[in-house]
């Protein structure tokens, strides 16, 4: 997709323009990365979904207050984790404030039995945390985002970024430090 980004640009100012099939292609290069990126944050794939088509519904009718085409991919991907993290305050607020953290992320620990007591101790530790930490904490560790990628995608500055990340560790720290002093 990097190196196609001038394909979206074309198809951005296209759309613009008033030509209705440029969003047609835009959707079909971009709808399944929207789910994913939904699904990654909700973790229910009907959800993701809803996600998905809510936003483009609001890329549609703001797509023409876009200044730059060629910050289509950044904007509407903001566009999917707002969306995201509203859907998942929604549910806090009719379920509990837990969130769910796939185990399947933290495939870096092996399978015997030391290791799956401490893969639990380490998920109920990240749950633990503020919500906005974890986020940081599954960007950077599970999906690889730079610092930069990640304050681009939450909008907050790198600084933020930097020390939402610390604190997370360092709690993380405190609340193991017994459980791993055990092993």
């Amino acid at each position: 997709m990097k190196k196609d980004s001038h394909i979206d640009t074309e198809l951005v100012i296209a759309y613009q323009a008033g030509d209705q099939k440029a969003m047609a292609k835009l959707v079909q290069r971009w709808h399944l990365i929207y789910c994913k990126k939904a699904y990654w944050l909700v973790k229910d794939t009907s959800l993701s979904k809803d996600i998905a088509q809510d936003c483009w519904q609001t890329i549609m009718d703001k797509l023409h207050t876009l200044q730059n085409p060629s910050s289509f991919k950044s904007w509407s991907l903001r566009i999917v984790y707002s969306k995201s993290l509203d859907a998942l305050r929604e549910r806090s607020r009719k379920h509990s404030k837990e969130t769910e953290f796939d185990k399947s992320h933290l495939s870096f620990v092996e399978d015997d039995k030391e290791n799956i007591d401490l893969k639990a101790s380490l998920l109920k530790a990240i749950k633990r945390l503020p919500e906005q930490q974890q986020i940081v904490l599954r960007l950077f560790y599970t999906e690889d985002y730079s610092l930069k990628e990640i304050s681009e995608l939450l909008s907050i500055s790198v600084g933020t970024t930097k020390s939402r990340l610390f604190h997370a560790r360092e709690k993380l720290k405190l609340i193991l430090k017994p459980i791993i002093g055990k092993t």
